[in-house]
């Protein structure tokens, strides 16, 4: 018996097209995620779109402050050729699995799984990143944090594919993300932080991962950081130990986590507490 089809687009425009037309296929990058998926029986493809040879989505590049990265990107890419750019994504980018996952990994697989533990994910909604869409209709863009809607689910319809981020970037921004897990390598969060200050835009940023059904943005937290720093609306004030561990507890309780095998709530919650406290006095520190 013949496996299944397995057909290979070269441009954008075809891709979406063979999307539209066939929106049961398994779309596959790196694959990273979906031979998991194969090999442990819990996917079986009726056909295969191999995303790879789409020239569009390999491409990252820096146009009027915002940086487009293609969804074909590695995670090696990110890690290494964009760490000047988007520290924090890029630090992510390293606790992806190992440096083969890496090699194959790409950032539009990560957000096609839309899954609450996904290293990117967290970095994306604290630098305010809008996930690029497109379909045969055109191309739309969602926020980041509102891309997302349970665990494995997105706003992504079946005619649409993941075709780029977009990043506003600049020298006026700080950012840190930090992760932890059984181990130092090759795990899956157990609960992730990112916290972006921009000093141009008087803007904060905070995404959690591994505590929720979602990634979460701690809005609540972003509101009175920003508050402190830039109080009625003024000059920029240094913060205080008592502001930053205010800012950490309003993290924790932006976060929703849940008792699984990697974890308990309790533990999560206290760790995104103390990731939050030390990834915003790193992005101070530089501040100041």
């Amino acid at each position: 018996m013949s496996g299944p089809e397995l057909v290979r687009p070269e441009t954008l425009a075809d891709l979406v097209a063979l999307r539209a037309a066939h929106p049961d296929r398994t779309l596959v990058a790196g694959g990273t995620d979906v031979m998991v998926g194969v090999n442990f029986g819990r996917l079986r493809p009726s056909g295969v779109i191999d995303v790879g040879r789409v020239a569009e989505l390999r491409a990252h590049e820096v146009v009027d402050g915002v940086l487009r990265i293609g969804a074909g990107v590695t995670f090696g890419r990110i890690e290494t050729s964009l760490a000047d750019v988007v520290p924090a994504l890029a630090t992510a980018a390293r606790g992806v699995g190992s440096p083969q996952i890496r090699a194959a990994a790409t950032i539009g697989g990560n957000l096609g799984t839309a899954s609450p533990a996904g290293d990117a994910h967290p970095a994306l909604i604290a630098l305010g990143a809008s996930i690029e869409l497109a379909s045969v209709d055109g191309t739309r863009l969602v926020p980041a944090d509102a891309y997302f809607l349970g665990p494995g689910r997105s706003v992504r319809t079946e005619r649409e594919v993941v075709a780029a981020v977009r990043i506003p970037v600049g020298d006026g921004i700080r950012q840190e993300f930090a992760k932890i897990g059984t181990r130092n390598a090759m795990v899956i969060a157990v609960a992730a932080v990112a916290v972006v200050v921009d000093l141009e835009r008087r803007r904060i940023g905070v995404g959690l991962g591994s505590v929720g059904p979602t990634p979460i943005r701690a809005a609540r937290a972003e509101a009175l950081l920003a508050a402190a720093l830039w109080p009625d609306g003024g000059e920029r004030v240094p913060p205080t130990a008592e502001t930053i561990a205010a800012f950490a507890e309003e993290v924790r309780r932006s976060a929703r986590p849940i008792d699984d095998v990697r974890g308990t709530a309790a533990y999560r919650a206290h760790a995104v507490q103390v990731m939050a406290r030390r990834c915003a006095t790193w992005c101070l520190e530089e501040v100041r």
